[in-house]
C-alpha cells in the first residue's frame, strides 16, 4: 500500500492522508452507460466485487446513516435498523445524500464525507486483508484495510448484506 499526498486529491484521499492512513488509489475509465458503478469498478480494476463495497445512505428513524456493503449484494434494511438500535429504515433520497457527503451518486465515498454520519461496515469486509470503496468520484476506487476504514469512518461492524 501507499499513501499519497492529498495535493489534487478528492475529500476521501485528503482526510487518509491527514489521519496517516496507507491505501493505494485505482482510477479507472468510467463509462457513462454503466448501470451498477460498483460491479463497473470491480470488472475495471479486475478484482472479486466481493471485494468492492458500495456506499449507501439509509434513512433510519429520520437519521441519516451510511451503510457499506459489497457491491456483489444489497442491504438488508432491516438488519442496517437493528445494527443502529433502529426501528425503520428506508433508502434515504439520492439528492440529501449528495448534500450531506459532498459527493455525487455513484461516487460517494465513506471517507471524508461533509458531515459526518453514522457509519456501518457489513462483517464481509473482514474477510479480506484490503477491500476497496469509492475515492470520492465515479471512476476512482481507492483500496485499504477494513481497520483502517473502521478507524477512519468510526464505523461498527454488523451483517447488514444481502447476497
Amino acid at each position: 500500500m501507499t499513501r499519497k499526498d492529498s495535493s489534487g486529491g478528492t475529500p476521501a484521499t485528503v482526510a487518509l492522508t491527514r489521519a496517516n492512513i496507507a491505501f493505494t488509489p485505482h482510477p479507472y475509465e468510467h463509462d457513462a452507460s454503466a448501470v451498477s458503478f460498483g460491479l463497473e469498478a470491480a470488472d475495471a480494476l479486475g478484482v472479486s466485487p466481493a471485494r468492492v463495497f458500495k456506499t449507501l445512505l439509509a434513512d433510519v428513524d429520520g437519521a441519516l446513516v451510511v451503510a457499506i456493503v459489497p457491491v456483489a449484494g444489497s442491504l438488508d434494511l432491516k438488519a442496517l435498523a437493528v445494527a443502529v438500535s433502529g426501528k425503520k429504515a428506508k433508502m434515504a433520497d439520492p439528492t440529501l445524500a449528495e448534500r450531506k457527503t459532498g459527493y455525487v451518486v455513484g461516487g460517494i465515498s465513506p471517507v471524508g464525507q461533509k458531515s459526518r454520519l453514522r457509519t456501518v461496515l457489513d462483517t464481509s469486509a473482514a474477510e479480506f486483508d484490503t477491500v476497496f470503496v469509492s475515492g470520492g468520484r465515479r471512476g476512482f476506487d481507492i483500496e485499504l484495510a477494513p481497520g483502517d476504514l473502521v478507524t477512519v469512518t468510526g464505523a461498527t461492524l454488523a451483517g447488514i448484506g444481502r447476497a
